[in-house]
């Protein structure tokens, strides 16, 4: 049988098809290269208004206002502008154009050979922690294809791991703090000692997100922070961390940090602080910048237990009440505490009561400042007194509604001296300088989800309000200014800071004595019986004698006294000179003056 040929349309068919795509290419290629201007600007125009949402959303709430002000008067000015508009549209053109361009990209062909050898050296390790031997398809094992483990990788500089994603099997126990403990440590030693590694513990994914953290700005020094009543700057944090920033100035420079806010008042769940740390951790530091920030708006009163002088700059402040360094005036001081809590949730009560606002003297804030309370623990504790920590109960307990403020600030290794009141409501704490994973658990009550380093600057811990989460804190500069070792600019900062000496009353002033001269001898009226001299009074009331001995004076009367009464001291003493007045005293007192 003859082979009939094939219709024309099926045996040229295939050329044809060829030729149509060919065409179709090349009309395509030329309607690129006619609207590529136009593809270009439109790109840019779109990546322009991405920026933009960007930037919008990364702006502060508090400053949208601003930001909102600042668009509108560039467009006033440029609609006012002659030929405004039509600059502003080729400008706006040019940036979209710039913005679309084609980026050339190297194409990356992956990690080195160095690179490639510290993925796998760190999958090779976490083989014995996400690996079972029940696992039909295991995600690790050892040989195994590393890169199906690591998706996402990225190095820095020196070839160190800057960012990691670990993908780890369903079946691990990423729940318990112990299995999650164990591979961050592992990851953080073999990425690279002497960093601070941030974990964030997807379980819905099962996935581990690497990072590290930069370190904290340490050259802030103490400032008027943009704060309201209320609010205490205790530090700065990361970034992403918090939603908030604060514009601070260090040297000619301003930027905007994000800080660690502790909010006190009547509206405040943690209402007290307790600071501990390493000797030289700068829980001092923290000290004096609360209380600086503190001046501002209430009254201090600070215990030092060091005894080293450090709070020195603001005696005699206005606003400070008292700088307490000796057993009996702490205890006298934090009595006063005490008495001054009771007596404002008395005056708020009975205001409450009677309908009306509470007083002003019950309003102004009231700060308690205790660096190292231990110390005098031990002190009362050997003279048989009352420990200084039993009277910062009331305070503690109720000062909240009665705006008293208790900061404790101690070392890590006297926290069992602490008193159960202290511990039990000091809900905002802070552990500044190095110190372990259990000590910081038992301080802030869970650990952080960073690695912890052994050396650190002065100043720089963690932080935790209530039941937040744990932010690292670098305390602003505040030291000393009268300490030697101070740089000159920190200390003109800590001095701009402190509010003026308080000023005798009546505006008048006490003209130095000189010490080798004696007290000037009181002239007493003529017709008033001169008054008797503590020391007399005390012996008639069954006292002991006063330590530091006077030299008497012998004083000459009209008639002598028929019995005197001699007076005890350490050296002897001449002979006492009977004193006569004009009617007969009902007792003997021996008059006992100094020479001027």
């Amino acid at each position: 049988m003859a082979r009939r040929p094939l219709p024309r349309i099926l045996s040229n068919g295939s050329a044809q098809l060829a030729r149509s795509r060919e065409l179709a290419r090349t009309a395509a290629d030329s309607a690129t290269d006619v609207l590529h201007p136009l593809i270009t600007i439109t790109r840019g125009l779109r990546r322009l208004a991405a920026a933009g949402r960007r930037r919008w959303a990364e702006t502060p709430k508090e400053r949208r206002g601003a930001l909102l002000f600042l668009v509108a008067s560039v467009i006033l000015v440029v609609a006012l502008v002659p030929y405004g508009p039509l600059l502003a549209a080729i400008t706006l053109m040019a940036a979209a154009a710039w913005q679309g361009r084609e980026r050339s990209t190297a194409a990356s062909d992956g990690p080195d050979e160095s690179q490639t050898q510290r993925l796998r050296a760190l999958y090779e390790a976490l083989v014995p922690y996400f690996s079972a031997a029940e696992d039909p398809e295991p995600l690790y094992s050892h040989g195994g294809a590393w890169d199906k483990a690591f998706p996402t990788y990225a190095f820095d500089g020196g070839g160190r791991i800057s960012q990691l994603v670990v993908r780890y099997p369903a079946y691990f126990t990423d729940g318990e703090p112990e299995a999650r403990a164990r591979i961050e440590h592992l990851l953080a030693a073999k990425s690279g000692r002497g960093r601070e590694y941030h974990f964030t513990w997807d379980e819905e994914g099962n996935q581990l997100t690497v990072g590290v953290l930069l370190p904290l700005p340490v050259d802030i020094a103490a400032q008027r922070f943009v704060t309201t009543p209320g609010e205490t700057v205790l530090g700065f944090t990361d970034p992403t961390r918090v939603q908030r920033t604060l514009p601070v100035t260090y040297g000619e420079r301003q930027r905007d940090v994000p800080p660690v806010v502790w909010r006190t008042g009547l509206r405040s769940t943690e209402p007290h602080l307790l600071a501990l740390g390493q000797p030289g951790s700068g829980t001092s530091t923290l000290l004096r910048s609360i209380a600086l920030q503190a001046l501002r708006h209430g009254d201090v009163v600070i215990v030092d237990g060091g005894g080293t002088g450090e709070y020195a700059c603001l005696t005699g402040r206005d606003g400070v009440l008292a700088v307490e360094a000796g057993l009996a005036g702490v205890t006298a001081g934090l009595e006063w505490a005490a008495t001054e809590t009771e007596r404002r949730l008395i005056a708020a009560n009975r205001a409450h009561q009677a309908g009306d606002p509470p007083p002003d003297d019950t309003k102004r804030p009231l700060w308690i400042l205790l660096d190292r309370p231990t110390a005098f623990t031990h002190l009362a504790a050997a003279d048989g007194r009352k420990d200084p920590q039993s009277l910062l109960q009331v305070p503690l307990r109720h000062g909240r509604p009665a705006n008293v403020t208790v900061v404790v600030a101690d070392q890590l290794d006297c926290v069992d001296a602490l008193s159960d009141p202290v511990r039990r409501h000091t809900r905002a704490r802070v552990v500044l300088g190095p110190a372990t994973a259990d000590q910081l658990e038992s301080v802030l009550g869970t650990p952080p989800h960073t690695t912890l380093i052994d050396e650190l600057p002065p100043g720089r811990g963690y932080a935790r309000l209530g039941t937040g989460p744990v932010h690292r804190l670098q305390v602003p500069a505040t030291p000393n200014p009268y300490d030697d070792a101070t740089p000159d600019a920190l200390c003109e900062a800590v001095l701009a800071l402190l509010p003026p000496r308080t000023a005798p009353a009546d505006g008048e002033t006490i003209p130095e004595q000189d010490p080798s001269e004696g007290a000037p001898e009181p002239v007493p009226t003529e017709g008033e019986p001169e008054p008797a001299p503590a020391e007399a009074q005390s012996q008639e009331a069954g006292q002991a004698p006063a330590k530091e001995p006077l030299d008497p004076v012998p004083v000459p009367t009209k008639e002598p006294l028929p019995d005197p009464v001699p007076v005890l001291t350490k050296e002897p003493l001449p002979a006492p000179v009977p004193v006569l007045t004009k009617e007969p005293l009902p007792a003997p007192v021996p008059v006992l003056t100094r020479e001027t």
